[in-house]
């Protein structure tokens, strides 16, 4: 077993001394030094950096670490700037939203397809990679044009009728960016640069796809790694067959490949405010809950490339994650605060669970700072009384087995919970959850607690 530190509990509320910026550095450091967080961090209050940091390596293999100017693929986050360059040609009066799709691309088979479906994810369009990944050769590099070509010959049907509900869909946005291409007589890349990037002064900031077709690297690039169970190490998504789509893909544009530092993004965030690049009528219409995403949730909506809660615990939200092998990154903007969250992981790590801790501190809730633990023996007559299924916002089984505290989940591994004290267990999969049981006189459980990246939330015994 590796060697274990064990350390107290940090409650937020016995560190009110500390400031803002002190705390989510903390709360950030240990989740890189315990839980493996790589990645760069900028957090901004009204336009205002209160924290920028770089966490790790820009390269595992040449050590090399990252800094405030690295670069990270942004992956989906990109789609936010394919949007904008809709947007642009509209107000251009070169295109307009309800143009249909075959007035751009007449060989392709979909009829009634609208750009502002493809903006808002209501195309129904077939997802391309689910679709090329049974038919295209891996050995070849596919590009816009040859995703279109394939849809045209393969004349892949429609998952449901244009407009009749909500489908993430990163063909739509590929073809958004062909679409960009073919108004505008530009590439995808020189268009974002003449008419984003370089009136922002987003002087990091490009579309980058062609490392395997060119093998350049850009300066300061972070290099994206995934974790290898049979290496135990982090490895090039490149030398994972089961990733080769990093290869054949690579010369999709417009759903990703946009690139970019926290400090260029905030740059971009600060311009989503005003009316730099288009007017206030369509930067509010692109920010809008147009969309809602599911039929049971009447909180979650989709834009023009950004997600949109209009309500929450902490007011409007708009957002957008963006993931690929190697890569995880966040963009959040708390709108009516003026508070901005940039995460961009290169190491595959979730930035879901780190932004949650984030949005903790901002906002004065009470978070247990990340720690080592350290497992200890118990007795096994314990993991008896805990074994069971409980419930918050989901329900969690935990089962014994030899003697030895397990989360069941149908159709996943069991996770080991391993004793840091007679009461307290972590997950034994590296990830920072605990489980924390409270007990009568006779051992009976009266409660529980589920801990995830310092969030504590009671669990109810079923």
């Amino acid at each position: 077993m590796r060697k274990i530190i064990l350390a107290l509990f940090i409650p937020l509320s016995l560190a009110a001394q500390k400031n803002t910026a002190q705390l989510l550095d903390e709360f950030i450091s240990g989740q890189s030094k315990y839980f493996k967080f790589n990645g760069n961090m900028l957090i901004a209050d009204k336009g205002n950096i209160v924290l920028q940091k770089a966490y790790g390596y820009a390269d595992y293999d040449a050590k090399r670490p990252l800094d405030n100017n690295s670069v990270f693929e942004l992956a989906s986050v990109s789609k936010q700037f394919t949007a904008m360059g809709i947007l642009i040609l509209k107000e251009r009066n070169q295109l307009s939203l309800d143009d249909t799709l075959r007035k751009f691309f007449p060989q392709l088979p979909y009829q009634n397809i609208t750009i502002r479906q493809l903006l808002t994810h209501t195309s129904g369009l077939p997802d391309y990679m689910d679709a090329m990944a049974k038919k295209w050769d891996h050995k070849k590099i596919a590009f816009n044009n040859d995703m279109i070509a394939f849809f045209a010959a393969d004349q892949t049907p429609v998952r449901f009728k244009p407009g009749e509900k909500w489908e993430y869909s990163n063909t739509g946005y590929a073809i958004l960016a062909s679409v960009i291409e073919k108004v505008s007589a530009m590439s995808y890349q020189n268009f974002l640069a003449k008419n984003i990037f370089k009136p922002l002064g987003m002087g990091h900031t490009f579309v980058y796809n062609t490392r395997r077709t060119t093998n350049k690297i850009p300066a300061d690039y972070a290099l994206g790694f995934t974790w290898s169970d049979s290496l135990h190490g982090y490895i090039l998504p490149d030398k994972l067959p089961r990733l080769d789509m990093v290869y054949w893909l690579d010369g999709i544009v417009g759903d990703g490949t946009v690139n970019s530092t926290t400090g260029d993004l905030l740059i971009w965030e600060n311009a989503l405010h005003g009316n730099k690049l288009v007017s206030e009528s369509s930067l509010n219409e692109m920010s809008s809950p147009l969309v809602p995403t599911t039929a049971s949730n009447a909180n979650t909506f989709y834009g023009f490339g950004v997600m949109v809660q209009p309500k929450s615990g902490n007011g409007k939200i708009i957002s957008h994650t963006g993931g690929w092998p190697g890569y995880a990154t966040l963009v959040k903007n708390y709108a009516d605060s003026g508070k901005t969250v940039i995460v961009l992981c290169n190491n595959d790590m979730t930035t879901a669970f780190v932004a949650a801790g984030i949005e903790s501190l901002l906002f004065g809730d009470t978070l247990v700072m990340p720690y080592e633990h350290k497992e200890i023996a118990i007795d096994t007559a314990l993991v008896r009384h805990y074994a069971g299924k409980y419930n918050a916002f989901i329900t969690m089984e935990f089962i014994d087995k030899n003697g030895k505290l397990y989360r069941h989940r149908n159709g996943a591994p069991d996770v080991e919970l391993k004793p840091e004290s007679p009461t307290k267990f972590f997950y034994d999969d590296g990830t920072d959850k605990q489980i924390e049981f409270e007990v009568d006189k006779d051992g009976n459980v009266t409660k529980a607690w589920f801990l995830n990246t310092g969030q504590k939330g009671e669990l109810k015994k079923l």
